[in-house]
């Protein structure tokens, strides 16, 4: 498309309009392709937030709303370069599954050369396109099926792989094997074809399942990927090799469970030459005002290794099923958010009246209780927002409690 164009200048014009009043009252000459000139204003508004790099660059063009919707973040695609960057591959490059090419862009650079693979015919003319937009000399788009094209390329440093989570008549699927290409009956070859391989899978998926459905033997590395503390991704890194690592990330702050070689920390460190012994759990600490309360990130919630957390940062679970800690004093470096605990409350009317005396909003959150958030907001009476946040939780007693918290200062 000509850089002058008038479909190209009603694109730039009505950029940040309302897509829908313009579908009815499009205000456009002849020469102006209105459907594609809409398709373009509603992807870039979509990918303000979701790629703005992407979306500051006029010359890119959008795909259908769908593609946009799976594609990666440019957040969750940069962590994939620096994932790439620290493995020190450089050589072979092939993204099986290229789609809208967003991780593809993001890790091409690191490679002398890159092949975006893409079934449809419509998403690789795309990407030809917005490649040579972004200065992706080293790119090659090649039109074809993941698996034939798998079956006869040449060896590669890395082969990433994003298998589609639909079916044929669209509705989404998150097992392994229901997804194409079928990774799971491919892993041998995929192994075979790379030096790594880079999964990327559904959040929805347990990460513990999908290593066992690919095989412990082949994978390397877990990494469980959040933004904003809202899961996105799961990454398998499979290969060649001993041993697995497992990453939680947040926000590019990232929690390994497990380093390897490393002792972890207790309150009593090992006297030279003592055989290590596995940690016991920590008994369950009093909930009191004063402590320290800790929610762990999303990453690490979804990692599921509680024991493992309270060992290496000295905290409490206040109960098994509430995945809530506490401790005195502060575990500095706890990967999730902290707060200072006020006031421990029960339900008892008077109880709750007299500790919530002057308090008209707060942030509610509950784990392991009985009512959900609107629910117990409703019989709270408190609007949200503000600097207070209460947490309602179950006791490994069973009762029912709630912390009212703040956020302690820097």
């Amino acid at each position: 498309m000509s850089p002058i164009s008038p479909t190209l200048q009603y694109i730039r014009l009505h950029a940040a309009d309302d897509v829908r009043q313009l579908a009815l009252h499009p205000q456009a000459g002849d020469d102006v392709d209105v459907p594609f000139a809409l398709q373009q204003i509603a992807g870039r508004q979509r990918a303000s937030a979701k790629l703005p790099t992407w979306a500051a660059t006029y010359d890119i063009i959008f795909p259908p709303q769908l593609s946009l919707e799976q594609c990666s973040s440019e957040a969750t695609a940069r962590y994939k370069r620096q994932l790439v960057e620290r493995l020190g591959v450089s050589s072979t490059f092939v993204d099986l599954t290229g789609g809208f090419g967003v991780d593809f862009a993001m890790m091409a650079p690191c490679f002398s050369k890159a092949v975006y693979v893409e079934r449809q015919e419509e998403l690789a003319a795309l990407a030809r396109h917005n490649f040579g937009v972004l200065g992706l000399c080293q790119a090659e788009v090649v039109c074809a099926d993941a698996e034939n094209y798998l079956r006869s390329m040449e060896h590669a440093s890395l082969i990433f792989v994003d298998p589609a989570r639909r079916d044929s008549h669209g509705a989404r699927t998150y097992g392994i094997s229901d997804c194409t290409p079928d990774v799971v009956s491919l892993r041998l070859l995929l192994v075979e074809k790379a030096d790594s391989v880079l999964l990327k899978l559904s959040p929805m998926l347990d990460w513990r399942k999908a290593v066992s459905d690919i095989g412990s033997e082949y994978v390397r590395e877990v990494h469980i990927v959040s933004v904003g503390n809202e899961c996105k991704e799961l990454l398998l890194l499979i290969g060649q090799g001993r041993g697995m690592r497992l990453f939680c990330v947040n926000d590019g702050e990232t929690y390994e469970p497990h380093k390897p070689h490393e002792t972890h920390k207790t309150h009593e460190p090992h006297k030279p030459h003592e055989p290590h012994k596995p940690h016991k759990p920590h008994k369950p600490h009093k909930v009191a005002p004063s402590s320290f309360l800790y929610e762990p990130n999303t990453s690490v919630m979804k990692a599921g290794c509680f024991e493992e957390l309270a060992a290496r940062f000295g905290v409490s679970q206040i109960a098994a099923n509430s995945h809530l800690f506490t401790s005195t004093p502060l575990a500095t470096g706890f990967p999730g958010r902290t707060f200072v605990i006020d006031k421990v409350t029960s339900l008892n009317k008077r109880e709750l009246k007299a500790s919530l005396n002057g308090v008209s909003k707060a942030n509610i959150a509950v784990r392991n209780f009985p009512l959900s958030v609107a629910e117990l907001r409703k019989r709270l009476k408190i609007s949200e927002g503000g600097s207070i946040y209460i947490f309602a939780t179950t006791l490994a007693s069973g009762n029912h409690i709630l912390l009212i918290c703040h956020k302690p200062t820097a």
